[in-house]
Protein backbone atom coordinates (compact mmCIF):
# COMPACT_ATOMS: atom_id res chain seq x y z
CA UNK A 1 0.00 0.00 0.00
CA UNK A 2 1.09 3.29 -1.13
CA UNK A 3 1.92 6.29 2.07
CA UNK A 4 -0.49 8.63 1.93
CA UNK A 5 0.95 13.09 2.52
CA UNK A 6 -1.04 14.91 4.40
CA UNK A 7 -1.97 18.51 2.96
CA UNK A 8 0.94 19.74 5.05
CA UNK A 9 3.68 18.01 3.72
CA UNK A 10 5.94 19.73 1.34
CA UNK A 11 5.29 22.58 4.07
CA UNK A 12 7.02 19.71 6.53
CA UNK A 13 9.74 19.20 4.54
CA UNK A 14 10.85 23.09 3.82
CA UNK A 15 10.69 23.62 8.01
CA UNK A 16 13.43 20.95 7.98
CA UNK A 17 11.21 18.16 9.77
CA UNK A 18 12.73 14.47 9.94
CA UNK A 19 9.81 12.66 8.26
CA UNK A 20 8.94 8.93 9.14
CA UNK A 21 6.34 6.40 8.02
CA UNK A 22 3.12 6.49 10.44
CA UNK A 23 -0.13 4.81 10.18
CA UNK A 24 -0.01 4.54 6.39
CA UNK A 25 1.06 8.27 6.15
CA UNK A 26 4.36 10.64 5.71
CA UNK A 27 4.71 12.55 9.32
CA UNK A 28 6.85 14.53 10.84
CA UNK A 29 8.21 12.77 13.72
CA UNK A 30 10.25 15.96 14.78
CA UNK A 31 11.73 19.72 13.31
CA UNK A 32 14.12 20.35 16.35
CA UNK A 33 14.73 18.00 19.28
CA UNK A 34 11.74 16.37 20.71
CA UNK A 35 12.92 17.41 24.16
CA UNK A 36 12.60 21.36 23.14
CA UNK A 37 9.33 20.62 21.46
CA UNK A 38 7.77 18.80 24.41
CA UNK A 39 8.47 21.97 26.64
CA UNK A 40 7.66 24.21 24.38
CA UNK A 41 3.84 23.00 24.10
CA UNK A 42 4.01 22.85 28.00
CA UNK A 43 5.48 26.42 28.82
CA UNK A 44 4.21 28.43 25.76
CA UNK A 45 2.24 26.98 22.67
CA UNK A 46 2.77 24.70 19.94
CA UNK A 47 1.15 23.47 16.26
CA UNK A 48 0.47 19.87 15.21
CA UNK A 49 -0.36 18.58 12.26
CA UNK A 50 -2.47 15.48 13.39
CA UNK A 51 -4.24 15.24 9.62
CA UNK A 52 -3.76 11.57 9.61
CA UNK A 53 -6.60 10.80 11.48
CA UNK A 54 -9.93 10.11 10.55
CA UNK A 55 -13.64 11.73 10.37
CA UNK A 56 -16.47 9.96 9.36
CA UNK A 57 -20.12 11.80 9.68
CA UNK A 58 -23.62 10.14 10.51
CA UNK A 59 -26.37 11.29 9.97
CA UNK A 60 -30.34 10.05 9.55
CA UNK A 61 -32.85 9.16 11.78
CA UNK A 62 -31.00 6.59 13.29
CA UNK A 63 -27.92 8.37 13.85
CA UNK A 64 -27.80 8.50 17.55
CA UNK A 65 -29.22 4.50 17.52
CA UNK A 66 -26.32 3.43 15.87
CA UNK A 67 -23.68 5.85 17.58
CA UNK A 68 -24.93 4.43 20.85
CA UNK A 69 -24.67 0.84 19.67
CA UNK A 70 -21.32 0.94 18.50
CA UNK A 71 -19.64 2.88 20.91
CA UNK A 72 -19.31 2.25 24.59
CA UNK A 73 -19.87 5.85 26.10
CA UNK A 74 -23.76 7.60 26.53
CA UNK A 75 -23.57 9.53 22.64
CA UNK A 76 -27.60 10.21 24.18
CA UNK A 77 -26.17 12.74 26.84
CA UNK A 78 -24.22 15.08 24.64
CA UNK A 79 -25.87 18.16 23.90
CA UNK A 80 -25.33 20.23 20.47
CA UNK A 81 -21.69 21.06 20.28
CA UNK A 82 -20.01 18.24 22.49
CA UNK A 83 -18.03 16.19 22.37
CA UNK A 84 -17.40 13.18 24.06
CA UNK A 85 -14.52 10.68 24.78
CA UNK A 86 -15.47 6.98 23.95
CA UNK A 87 -14.16 3.83 22.66
CA UNK A 88 -15.81 0.46 20.15
CA UNK A 89 -15.41 -2.98 21.34
CA UNK A 90 -15.93 -6.07 20.11
CA UNK A 91 -18.18 -8.77 21.21
CA UNK A 92 -15.70 -10.00 23.84
CA UNK A 93 -14.95 -6.79 25.05
CA UNK A 94 -11.86 -6.00 22.80
CA UNK A 95 -11.45 -2.34 22.21
CA UNK A 96 -11.26 -1.66 18.03
CA UNK A 97 -10.47 1.98 18.81
CA UNK A 98 -10.81 4.78 20.74
CA UNK A 99 -12.29 8.05 19.63
CA UNK A 100 -14.01 11.32 19.79
CA UNK A 101 -17.52 11.91 19.50
CA UNK A 102 -18.48 15.20 18.35
CA UNK A 103 -22.38 16.35 18.41
CA UNK A 104 -23.90 18.67 15.60
CA UNK A 105 -27.12 19.74 15.19
CA UNK A 106 -28.03 17.14 12.88
CA UNK A 107 -25.09 14.89 12.96
CA UNK A 108 -22.57 13.45 14.18
CA UNK A 109 -18.59 13.26 13.90
CA UNK A 110 -16.36 10.36 14.89
CA UNK A 111 -12.61 11.00 14.58
CA UNK A 112 -10.62 7.53 14.85
CA UNK A 113 -7.20 6.83 14.91
CA UNK A 114 -5.32 6.92 11.53
CA UNK A 115 -3.68 3.29 11.67
CA UNK A 116 -7.46 1.94 12.41
CA UNK A 117 -9.22 4.36 9.99
CA UNK A 118 -9.53 1.05 7.50
CA UNK A 119 -10.44 -1.39 10.25
CA UNK A 120 -13.02 0.81 11.87
CA UNK A 121 -14.67 1.76 8.82
CA UNK A 122 -15.01 -1.59 7.84
CA UNK A 123 -16.43 -2.10 11.26
CA UNK A 124 -19.09 0.54 11.19
CA UNK A 125 -20.40 -0.66 7.67
CA UNK A 126 -20.95 -4.36 9.18
CA UNK A 127 -22.28 -2.92 11.77
CA UNK A 128 -24.62 -0.07 10.15
CA UNK A 129 -28.53 0.29 11.00
CA UNK A 130 -30.62 1.30 8.15
CA UNK A 131 -31.57 5.15 8.97
CA UNK A 132 -27.82 5.90 9.63
CA UNK A 133 -25.95 7.40 6.33
CA UNK A 134 -21.95 7.63 6.48
CA UNK A 135 -19.98 9.12 5.26
CA UNK A 136 -15.71 8.68 5.40
CA UNK A 137 -14.24 12.48 4.61
CA UNK A 138 -10.52 11.73 5.99
CA UNK A 139 -8.92 12.04 2.58
CA UNK A 140 -10.53 16.07 2.56
CA UNK A 141 -10.11 17.12 6.04
CA UNK A 142 -7.30 18.01 7.74
CA UNK A 143 -6.67 18.20 11.30
CA UNK A 144 -4.58 20.77 13.44
CA UNK A 145 -3.81 21.08 16.83
CA UNK A 146 -2.66 24.34 18.56
CA UNK A 147 -1.70 23.47 22.42
CA UNK A 148 -0.32 25.15 25.39
CA UNK A 149 -1.14 27.15 27.90
CA UNK A 150 -0.96 30.23 25.17
CA UNK A 151 -2.45 28.32 22.51
CA UNK A 152 -6.46 30.49 22.92
CA UNK A 153 -4.39 34.21 22.69
CA UNK A 154 -2.58 32.97 20.03
CA UNK A 155 -5.86 31.45 18.25
CA UNK A 156 -8.17 34.65 19.45
CA UNK A 157 -6.02 36.66 16.97
CA UNK A 158 -7.73 34.91 13.93
CA UNK A 159 -11.33 33.78 14.84
CA UNK A 160 -14.78 35.06 15.09
CA UNK A 161 -15.90 33.06 18.00
CA UNK A 162 -15.13 33.68 21.36
CA UNK A 163 -12.98 31.04 22.76
CA UNK A 164 -13.59 31.79 26.44
CA UNK A 165 -17.34 30.72 25.62
CA UNK A 166 -15.92 27.20 24.69
CA UNK A 167 -16.08 25.12 27.47
CA UNK A 168 -13.58 21.43 27.59
CA UNK A 169 -14.54 18.97 24.88
CA UNK A 170 -17.11 21.48 23.43
CA UNK A 171 -17.14 22.92 19.63
CA UNK A 172 -18.11 25.67 17.43
CA UNK A 173 -18.29 26.20 13.98
CA UNK A 174 -16.33 29.80 12.93
CA UNK A 175 -13.58 30.76 10.92
CA UNK A 176 -10.06 30.61 11.31
CA UNK A 177 -8.48 33.90 9.06
CA UNK A 178 -11.48 33.66 7.07
CA UNK A 179 -11.68 29.91 6.65
CA UNK A 180 -14.62 28.04 8.16
CA UNK A 181 -13.53 25.76 10.32
CA UNK A 182 -14.75 23.67 13.57
CA UNK A 183 -13.05 23.96 16.50
CA UNK A 184 -13.26 21.83 19.66
CA UNK A 185 -11.26 22.42 22.81
CA UNK A 186 -9.88 19.31 22.66
CA UNK A 187 -6.54 17.66 22.92
CA UNK A 188 -3.54 14.77 23.75
CA UNK A 189 -1.03 17.03 25.87
CA UNK A 190 -2.72 17.76 28.91
CA UNK A 191 -2.39 21.40 28.42
CA UNK A 192 -5.03 23.91 27.55
CA UNK A 193 -5.44 23.64 23.40
CA UNK A 194 -7.58 23.79 20.64
CA UNK A 195 -7.65 21.53 17.71
CA UNK A 196 -9.22 22.54 14.39
CA UNK A 197 -10.70 20.79 11.53
CA UNK A 198 -10.91 21.89 8.23
CA UNK A 199 -10.82 21.52 4.18
CA UNK A 200 -7.50 20.27 2.71
CA UNK A 201 -7.52 23.00 0.65
CA UNK A 202 -7.10 25.43 3.40
CA UNK A 203 -4.52 23.57 5.79
CA UNK A 204 -1.52 25.34 4.58
CA UNK A 205 -3.01 28.77 4.74
CA UNK A 206 -4.39 28.40 8.36
CA UNK A 207 -1.19 26.35 9.20
CA UNK A 208 0.74 29.60 8.27
CA UNK A 209 -1.41 32.24 9.82
CA UNK A 210 -1.71 30.19 13.49
CA UNK A 211 2.57 30.49 12.93
CA UNK A 212 2.06 34.10 12.58
CA UNK A 213 -0.43 34.62 15.43
CA UNK A 214 2.03 32.55 17.75
CA UNK A 215 5.28 34.67 16.82
CA UNK A 216 5.28 36.68 20.20
CA UNK A 217 4.68 33.50 22.22
CA UNK A 218 7.63 31.41 20.13
CA UNK A 219 5.26 29.13 19.14
CA UNK A 220 7.28 25.95 17.19
CA UNK A 221 5.45 23.21 15.19
CA UNK A 222 5.43 19.33 16.77
CA UNK A 223 5.78 16.37 15.60
CA UNK A 224 4.79 13.42 16.48
CA UNK A 225 7.72 12.42 18.72
CA UNK A 226 6.72 15.00 21.28
CA UNK A 227 3.00 14.28 21.03
CA UNK A 228 3.85 11.10 22.66
CA UNK A 229 5.87 12.21 25.28
CA UNK A 230 3.13 14.81 26.20
CA UNK A 231 0.48 11.96 26.12
CA UNK A 232 2.41 9.45 28.37
CA UNK A 233 2.97 12.47 30.80
CA UNK A 234 -0.70 12.38 31.21
CA UNK A 235 -0.92 8.33 31.26
CA UNK A 236 -3.30 8.59 27.70
CA UNK A 237 -3.65 5.52 25.64
CA UNK A 238 -1.94 5.06 22.89
CA UNK A 239 -4.29 2.40 20.50
CA UNK A 240 -1.82 -0.59 19.75
CA UNK A 241 0.61 -0.11 22.56
CA UNK A 242 -1.44 0.74 25.61
CA UNK A 243 -5.17 -0.74 24.62
CA UNK A 244 -6.35 -3.04 21.18
CA UNK A 245 -8.62 -5.96 20.48
CA UNK A 246 -6.67 -8.14 23.45
CA UNK A 247 -7.62 -5.40 26.01
CA UNK A 248 -11.38 -4.57 27.74
CA UNK A 249 -12.28 -1.09 29.03
CA UNK A 250 -12.25 -1.83 32.64
CA UNK A 251 -8.47 -3.43 32.98
CA UNK A 252 -7.15 -0.29 30.86
CA UNK A 253 -8.86 2.07 33.20
CA UNK A 254 -11.40 2.91 30.74
CA UNK A 255 -14.58 2.27 33.17
CA UNK A 256 -15.38 6.29 33.43
CA UNK A 257 -16.67 6.06 29.75
CA UNK A 258 -18.17 2.40 29.70
CA UNK A 259 -21.92 3.02 30.63
CA UNK A 260 -23.36 0.07 30.95
CA UNK A 261 -26.18 1.04 32.08
CA UNK A 262 -27.10 2.28 28.93
CA UNK A 263 -29.45 0.45 26.33
CA UNK A 264 -27.38 -3.04 24.81
CA UNK A 265 -24.14 -1.96 23.09
CA UNK A 266 -21.56 -4.04 21.12
CA UNK A 267 -19.38 -5.44 24.07
CA UNK A 268 -21.45 -4.85 26.85
CA UNK A 269 -22.46 -8.45 28.38
CA UNK A 270 -18.17 -9.00 27.81
CA UNK A 271 -17.91 -5.68 29.85
CA UNK A 272 -20.09 -6.33 32.64
CA UNK A 273 -19.39 -10.11 33.20
CA UNK A 274 -14.89 -8.56 33.51
CA UNK A 275 -16.50 -5.59 35.70
CA UNK A 276 -18.73 -8.18 37.83
CA UNK A 277 -15.51 -10.69 38.28
CA UNK A 278 -12.88 -8.02 38.60
CA UNK A 279 -10.48 -7.87 36.22
CA UNK A 280 -7.14 -10.01 36.13
CA UNK A 281 -4.67 -7.62 35.60
CA UNK A 282 -4.45 -3.29 35.31
CA UNK A 283 -2.86 -0.44 33.14
CA UNK A 284 -0.91 1.14 35.60
CA UNK A 285 1.88 4.09 35.75
CA UNK A 286 5.10 3.74 37.27
CA UNK A 287 8.45 5.31 37.61
CA UNK A 288 11.83 3.90 37.10
CA UNK A 289 14.78 4.76 39.41
CA UNK A 290 18.28 6.07 37.92
CA UNK A 291 19.18 7.00 33.88
CA UNK A 292 17.43 4.07 32.15
CA UNK A 293 13.56 3.83 30.74
CA UNK A 294 11.24 1.59 29.87
CA UNK A 295 10.56 0.62 26.26
CA UNK A 296 7.53 -1.29 24.68
CA UNK A 297 7.63 -5.08 25.65
CA UNK A 298 9.74 -4.81 28.47
CA UNK A 299 9.14 -7.23 31.16
CA UNK A 300 7.61 -6.25 34.60
CA UNK A 301 9.01 -8.33 37.65
CA UNK A 302 8.22 -8.10 41.28
CA UNK A 303 10.72 -10.16 42.96
CA UNK A 304 11.02 -13.82 40.80
CA UNK A 305 7.61 -13.29 39.03
CA UNK A 306 6.89 -11.89 36.49
CA UNK A 307 3.75 -9.63 37.03
CA UNK A 308 3.44 -7.91 33.10
CA UNK A 309 4.89 -5.95 30.28
CA UNK A 310 5.25 -2.28 29.59
CA UNK A 311 3.20 -0.82 26.65
CA UNK A 312 4.58 2.80 26.62
CA UNK A 313 7.81 3.91 28.33
CA UNK A 314 9.52 7.13 27.63
CA UNK A 315 12.01 9.36 29.49
CA UNK A 316 10.00 12.55 31.08
CA UNK A 317 10.98 16.00 29.72
CA UNK A 318 9.30 17.58 32.66
CA UNK A 319 10.16 15.08 35.52
CA UNK A 320 13.15 14.38 33.93
CA UNK A 321 13.14 10.46 35.15
CA UNK A 322 12.42 7.40 33.43
CA UNK A 323 8.22 7.01 33.15
CA UNK A 324 6.27 3.95 31.58
CA UNK A 325 2.84 2.38 31.57
CA UNK A 326 1.57 -1.64 31.72
CA UNK A 327 -0.67 -4.13 32.28
CA UNK A 328 -0.07 -5.61 35.70
CA UNK A 329 -1.49 -8.45 37.79
CA UNK A 330 -4.08 -7.00 39.78
CA UNK A 331 -2.81 -8.10 43.15
CA UNK A 332 0.24 -6.04 42.55
CA UNK A 333 -1.22 -2.61 41.17
CA UNK A 334 -1.60 -0.61 44.11
CA UNK A 335 -0.25 2.56 43.86
CA UNK A 336 3.24 2.37 45.66
CA UNK A 337 3.88 -0.97 44.73
CA UNK A 338 7.98 -1.47 44.72
CA UNK A 339 8.31 -3.80 40.59
CA UNK A 340 10.94 -3.93 38.65
CA UNK A 341 11.64 -3.31 34.87
CA UNK A 342 13.89 -5.85 32.79
CA UNK A 343 16.12 -3.18 30.66
CA UNK A 344 18.38 -5.32 28.32
CA UNK A 345 18.58 -8.34 30.61
CA UNK A 346 19.00 -6.29 33.76
CA UNK A 347 16.02 -5.09 36.17
CA UNK A 348 15.92 -1.82 37.29
CA UNK A 349 13.79 -0.67 40.38
CA UNK A 350 10.51 0.83 39.62
CA UNK A 351 7.54 2.04 41.73
CA UNK A 352 3.83 2.01 40.41
CA UNK A 353 2.37 5.97 40.70
CA UNK A 354 -0.38 7.83 40.97
CA UNK A 355 -0.91 9.71 37.54
CA UNK A 356 -0.88 11.46 35.65
CA UNK A 357 2.55 11.92 36.13
CA UNK A 358 3.16 15.39 35.08
CA UNK A 359 1.15 17.89 37.31
CA UNK A 360 1.37 21.45 36.50
CA UNK A 361 3.98 22.86 39.01
CA UNK A 362 5.93 19.71 39.40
Amino acid sequence: MSLKKTALYDVHLKLGAKIVEFAGYYMPIQYSSIMQEHKRVRTSVGLFDVSHMGEFFIAGDKALDFVQYVTINDASALSINQVQYSAMCYPDGGIVDDLLVYRFDEFYMMVVNAANLTKDWEWLQQHRLPGADMENSSDALSLLALQGPQAEKTLAKLVDVALSDIPYYWLRQGQVDGVDVIISRTGYTGEPGFEICLPNESAEHVWNALLRAGQEFDIEPVGLGARDTLRLEMKYCLYGNDIDKTTNPVEAGLGWITKLNKADFIGKSAIEHVKQQGPSRKLVGFEVQGKAFPRHGYAIWQGERKIGQVTSGTFSPMLQTGIGMGYVSSNAAAVGTPIEIEVRGAKIPAQIVKTPFYKKGN
